[in-house]
Parts: C-alpha cells; structure tokens; sequence
C-alpha cells in the first residue's frame, strides 16, 4: 500500500485500487498536482466543506469514479449527476478488496458550494482496510472515543490534523495518537492558510517523546510505502 500526500487533507492510497480521501486540488496552495491529473477509482469524502470536497464533482465526472461519503452529502453528490455511495458513521462499504468504514468526527459540516442550504448529514473520518489499515481523521476535534478506533480497527497509519482553530492543534493531536496507538502517525490540515499554521517538527518530537508511534512529516507529493 503506498501513502501520497497532496497537501491539506488530500491524501491518496494505493493499493489494489487508487482512492483519494478529500480531493482539495483548486484553491490548495500546498498542491503538487493539479485536480485533471487525479485518475482515482474511489474518492471519499469525510465533509462537505470546501477543503474538503474540493474538486470531487468535477473529478468524478472526468474519471467516472465512486464516491463514497455520509448518506445525506451522497445524496447531494447524486444531485450533481454523479452516482454517490452512501453510508453512516459505523457504516462499511466494500469496493472490489478494498474496505471502506466511516467514523465519527467531532466537527461541524455543510456544504460550501451549494450555499450551506443541504443537510450534509454528519462529518466523518473513515478507515481504509486492504494490505495495510489507514485511519484518516478528517476535520476533528480530540473526542475520548477515539481509543475505539484504536480498539476496532488497530490502525497502522493514523492522520491526524494539527492546524487548531478549525480542528485539534498539536497538543491535542498527541494525546490523539496515545489514543489511537497507531504505528505511524502523520500531521495534515495545517499551513495551507494562516490561520491553521503549526509546527509538524514540534509535533513529530513530541509524538516520538512521549508515545510508540513513528511521526512522519511529509512534503505535498512525498509517498511512503505502508
């Protein structure tokens, strides 16, 4: 399973199929491709907002993709014409070998382009099961559940926002990791813009200081093998 991380929270794992997790392309400064060059077979979405979702209507309809992402945010994707796959928090959808379950975040959602006048349902992080298990967290808060996932799913790779303001800061984002215990742990959602900027090498030294976890900070483009 190889990690590539396109900046913010745009992240892309390949395995037996290639899915992008928030495809925010325009508009993300920290970008290394642009959003016509993304050829995913599963996009997922955890939220509706705008650096989020991104540039998913437009990549689905180039590439004829799946998207999968909470039932009310599917059933707006489907109003844009593309055939959305909805599920619940808890909720597990399988494409081909590849296992994709939603869970909680702690956040707010809406929908940036349709003016926030549809229900976008609950924000969500989602795991990614294959040859290796990925938890991507969205946009959250630190919540005590979190050694649920840690429990449920046993993690290898946790990514983990470290912005503030809009999300969990650093500080927050450690004890996160204690509670996820995953093996890997990588900051995102932080420098796009200057209300979310943060230190990953702070956060890396206190990861490794204070847990198991290996912190890995990349560069947008950079890609790890899982």
């Amino acid at each position: 399973m190889k990690l590539t991380w396109h900046g913010h929270s745009n992240f892309e794992i390949v395995d037996s199929l290639d899915t992008i997790v928030d495809p925010f392309f325009m508009g993300n400064k920290m970008a290394d491709i642009k959003w016509d060059e993304a050829s995913p077979d599963v996009l997922v979405l955890t939220h509706g907002h705008a650096d989020h979702m991104g540039d998913a209507i437009s990549i689905a309809k180039a590439t004829d993709c799946e998207v999968i992402c909470v039932n009310e945010l599917a059933k707006y994707v489907q109003s844009r014409g593309i055939d959305a796959i909805g599920a619940n928090l808890g909720g597990t959808i399988d494409v081909g070998r590849v296992r994709y379950t939603l869970v909680p975040a702690v956040h707010s959602n809406g929908i940036d382009e349709a003016g926030f006048g549809w229900d976008a349902g609950s924000p969500a992080g989602v795991i990614i099961k294959e040859s290796s298990i990925i938890y991507h967290a969205g946009d959250t808060a630190l919540f005590n559940d979190m050694s649920l996932i840690h429990e449920l799913y046993r993690p290898k790779v946790a990514l983990l926002p470290i912005g503030g303001r809009f999300t969990m800061d650093i500080d927050a984002a450690v004890l996160a990791t204690k509670l996820i215990k995953p093996d890997i742990v990588i900051p995102m959602h932080y420098n796009t813009f200057d209300v979310i900027r943060a230190d990953p090498l702070k956060f890396q030294k206190m990861v490794e200081d204070e847990t198991d976890a290996e912190a890995v900070v990349m560069e947008p483009g950079d890609t790890i093998d899982v």
